[in-house]
């Protein structure tokens, strides 16, 4: 389930499957397509968080083994991510593993509670990671700290993760959201279309 909070210019989607450490569905990632697309012409900042303790562990293992683990909804959905025109915050609330990984390299900014673990266990799953994956996260941490996720299965702390460039700050859980929206406070009180002509200006 995805719930979406609007308040002005500021969007919360809330990955809200806490039982089951917000593994993805298809259905999800669908939602969460859909909900992206509805708010992109309004929203001048998205806050991408998860309920529970864990941001996400990635999809849902039944429906991986049926097929989910290579479907185009992981790319759609991170493509529709690095396109909003507005500034994008992944508050990750917990660990991020596996598929999710696409939604957070796709945001502009990345911030991690201090028990956060980053891992994505494709090499030992026997699956490719999303296309778009390896390219941005490469451009945030380099090609051998890349390949220490990605190929040797290294799970990485949340001070490795600001050490390397993954994320860009590490907050209280206490404060997290607090500390989202003091970031976004600015771009939702600018004009119509400023937000997305500087995030332009900048390369990713």
């Amino acid at each position: 389930m995805i719930i979406r909070r609007t308040d002005g210019g500021l969007t919360v989607l809330t990955l809200d499957r806490p039982d089951k450490a917000n593994s993805l569905t298809r259905a999800m990632m669908v939602d969460l397509v859909d909900n992206l697309r509805a708010v992109a012409q309004s929203a001048r900042a998205v806050v991408l968080t998860g309920s529970g303790k864990v941001f996400s562990a990635g999809a849902d293992l039944d429906e991986a083994r049926a097929g989910l683990a290579t479907d185009p909804i992981w790319e759609e959905l991170s493509a529709t991510l690095a396109a909003m025109p507005c500034l994008t915050i992944a508050a990750l609330n917990g660990t991020l593993a596996g598929g999710a990984f696409g939604m957070a390299l796709a945001c502009d900014i990345r911030l991690a509670v201090p028990s956060a673990k980053f891992f994505y266990p494709v090499m030992k799953l026997g699956f490719l990671p999303q296309p778009s994956d390896p390219a941005r996260l490469t451009a945030l941490i380099g090609p051998g700290r890349a390949k220490m996720i990605l190929m040797c299965g290294a799970k990485i702390n949340a001070a490795e993760a600001l050490e390397w460039g993954l994320v860009d700050r590490v907050i209280s859980a206490k404060t997290l959201m607090d500390d989202a929206r003091i970031l976004a406070a600015d771009p939702c009180a600018a004009p119509d279309g400023h937000v997305g002509r500087i995030k332009a200006m900048i390369p990713r």
